[in-house]
């Protein structure tokens, strides 16, 4: 096999983890629908989420020799995971309770547009024309999706959009430490400080642990598929592809979470948020190829 094909055959592995990878996220709505369905509450949920996929990343970690944060990167990862993605998880789940998981998962990709200007404004630098217009679009995206569930899912609409705000704070907060942290020793550290947070949290309102064979199956699909999985699917993508690619070929991830909720949960899907999540994704894919350039 010569140099040409070998890197073929890597690409396609590389185009096969991501593609993993985004229908592991993509699923993580349609199982949380199912667990409430199970009367699993909120805090119970994501104590078992972060706690199961963050005892079986340091797991996995500790056999690839990873190293873990010291001092204060350690400190500022625990609190990315504390405050950050704590906060995030908990807009997006409950999101889900009062919206359509394919609208919230369509909100949730308002991010990379999100990071783009607050990035700016921290940096005091220009966006820029193409930037901008992509900013626009998904913007405009944001309108089509949310302009006919407005009136009748206010509540979800906030906590969505809320979810993507936070994610990307977390992101640019996480600017300043990953190149010296690595991912995966982040990833670990931030599952581990929310499942902490989550596990205070159940104990006061009091652990409802589920009840039934298909509630623990939810539960530890969103631990191990959604999280553990699609986590580790990505990493190992972007080895072979790099970011850009990885980043364009993980907006299949809302799709994923669309198609899901029409087939498993029997969600309708309207033309306008057809329309307004391909604004969206348009706007992600272009940022994502501009950032890398």
């Amino acid at each position: 096999m010569n140099k040409t094909t070998t890197s073929r055959a890597e690409r396609w592995q590389g185009v096969a983890w991501i593609v993993a990878s985004a229908t592991g996220f993509g699923a993580m709505a349609i199982f949380a629908k199912i667990a409430y369905a199970e009367d699993i509450t909120l805090s119970t949920m994501l104590f078992l989420r972060f706690s199961i996929a963050g005892l079986l990343l340091a797991a996995w970690g500790v056999a690839q020799g990873m190293r873990w944060p010291r001092g204060r990167d350690l400190l500022w990862v625990m609190a990315m995971g504390a405050i950050g993605y704590v906060g995030q998880a908990f807009c997006y789940f409950s999101a889900l309770k009062y919206a359509s998981a394919g609208l919230v998962g369509l909100l949730l990709y308002l991010y990379p547009a999100i990071v783009t200007v607050l990035s700016a404004w921290i940096h005091r630098r220009k966006i820029g024309g193409p930037r901008t217009l992509a900013v626009g679009v998904a913007l405009a995206g944001t309108a089509l999706t949310v302009g006919g569930d407005l009136a009748s899912q206010p509540f979800g609409i906030v906590l969505g959009i809320g979810a993507a705000l936070i994610y990307s704070l977390y992101i640019l907060a996480g600017e300043r430490v990953m190149p010296r942290v690595g991912a995966l020793p982040a990833a670990t550290v931030v599952m581990l400080a929310a499942a902490v947070v989550y596990g205070g949290a159940a104990a006061a309102e009091g652990l409802a642990l589920p009840h039934s064979s298909k509630g623990w199956a939810a539960v530890l699909a969103i631990a191990v598929f959604s999280t553990l999985l699609a986590i580790l699917g990505f990493f190992k993508g972007l080895e072979k592809l790099g970011a850009a690619d990885a980043s364009t070929l993980s907006t299949l991830e809302p799709l994923v979470t669309i198609g899901l909720a029409f087939l498993v949960l029997g969600e309708d899907v309207t033309a306008m948020q057809w329309l307004g999540g391909a604004f969206i994704l348009a706007a992600v894919v272009y940022l994502a190829r501009h950032q890398a350039q």
